[in-house]
């Protein structure tokens, strides 16, 4: 199936590097018109500046903390300015400051978390309804975590933030419907900077193992998810979370 996203306009926030730049250049090959966003501008401009090339797309850039407000609505403006529409949203960016137990967060990391992670997806969902798509419909896309759906010794409060998203996407795809559908992907571990912590140091062939498909996810994996969700192909679908780990789940089950 050659899904086509012809004439779209999406943002896709943390687009510079690891599942989101992914993301942005496959919707870009797929036709759409793509804004991606980061906190620093080079590292933007040059995911811009080689996408581009790759995908012979149209993408630009504006630098924003995901986090802030202020920069949210500097973006989604910006987005309207250069491309006319905000048909698509991928709430990609995330934070995750704190490793080890959730009994030992700070408080200070715990907000951090919620705020990039919970809040800033649904201030640019409500910045992308107001700005455009309450009249014109549209696709909201969260990146959550198969995280949200187990337990982890050091993950835990980033799996709960994860786990708030995926019902964030329930409750919003049963507001924001019919005209705008809202659905999530739950990654598994994705070969990333973000994650290279569970898998660098030669730790990715054993952890591999424990995946019945015996291999870790790349970026792409996920931007074919999104793709996906972003396009008619899945029209009948909102409120979902698409699971795309490898089997993860159900092999740590069997381990377990």
């Amino acid at each position: 199936m050659d899904i086509r996203v012809d004439g779209r306009v999406a943002i896709v926030t943390g687009g510079s590097r690891g599942i989101g730049r992914s993301i942005a250049g496959t919707l870009a090959a797929a036709g759409a018109k793509v804004m991606i966003t980061s906190r620093k501008a080079d590292v933007c401009e040059a995911a811009v500046a080689e996408l581009s090339e790759e995908t012979g797309g149209d993408l630009a850039f504006v630098a924003g903390n995901v986090g802030l407000a202020e920069d949210a609505e500097r973006v989604v403006e910006a987005t309207l300015s250069t491309f006319g529409a905000v048909d698509i949203l991928v709430n990609n960016a995330a934070t995750n400051p704190y490793a080890g137990p959730v009994i030992d967060t700070d408080i200070p990391r715990w907000e951090k978390t919620f705020q990039v992670n919970l809040t800033a997806p649904l201030v640019w969902t409500q910045l992308c309804w107001n700005s455009w798509m309450k009249e014109h419909g549209g696709e909201v896309i969260n990146i959550s975590s198969v995280g949200a759906f187990a337990t982890s010794p050091i993950l835990g409060t980033y799996d709960i933030t994860k786990l708030a998203l995926v019902q964030l996407t329930r409750q919003l795809a049963a507001e924001m419907s019919p005209g705008v559908r809202v659905n999530a992907v739950c990654p598994g571990l994705i070969k990333t900077d973000f994650a290279r912590a569970l898998w660098d140091e030669g730790r990715g062939d054993q952890v591999a193992q424990a995946y019945p498909l015996k291999r870790l996810g790349e970026p792409e994996d996920i931007a074919n998810a999104a793709l996906y969700l972003a396009s008619e192909a899945s029209g009948w679908m909102t409120g979902q979370a698409l699971v795309v780990d490898g089997g993860g789940l159900i092999g740590f089950a069997q381990i377990g």
